[in-house]
């Protein structure tokens, strides 16, 4: 990420896509059953929120019907996602930037790990 002059870092210069696995079963462990998958797109929310570094985040139709695919109280224990944090290009903006989050079909969790894709 590129370092502004009080050497914090600043998530406005780059637009970046990366792939993360996030392991849901944790996060929703200890939810009421009704209440799991929607804390599950919560939590990938927030996650998206906390690793692009972008308040503005937007979930793809696929991630949330990926999610909600086995009911409201069968969460998948993980999902790949695609991080894409992109320009927000709207003259009504409040943030420049926006993360978009979308499924990636994986057919083993086994040995995966973050990375980054290159833009399509």
């Amino acid at each position: 990420m590129a370092r502004t002059k009080s050497g914090k870092r600043s998530a406005l210069q780059d637009v970046v896509t990366r792939e993360y696995t996030i392991h849901l079963h944790k996060l929703v462990h200890g939810r009421s059953f009704k209440k799991r998958a929607p804390w599950a797109v919560k939590s990938v929310v927030d996650f998206a929120r906390k690793s692009m570094g972008t308040t503005d985040v937007r979930l793809d139709p696929k991630l949330n019907q990926a999610l909600w695919a086995r009911g409201v109280k069968s969460v998948p224990h993980r999902i790949r996602v695609k991080l894409e944090r992109k320009r927000n290009d709207d003259e009504g903006a409040k943030e420049k930037l926006f993360t978009y989050a979308s499924h990636v079909v994986v057919t083993s969790f086994k040995g995966l790990q973050t990375a980054v894709v290159d833009a399509e």
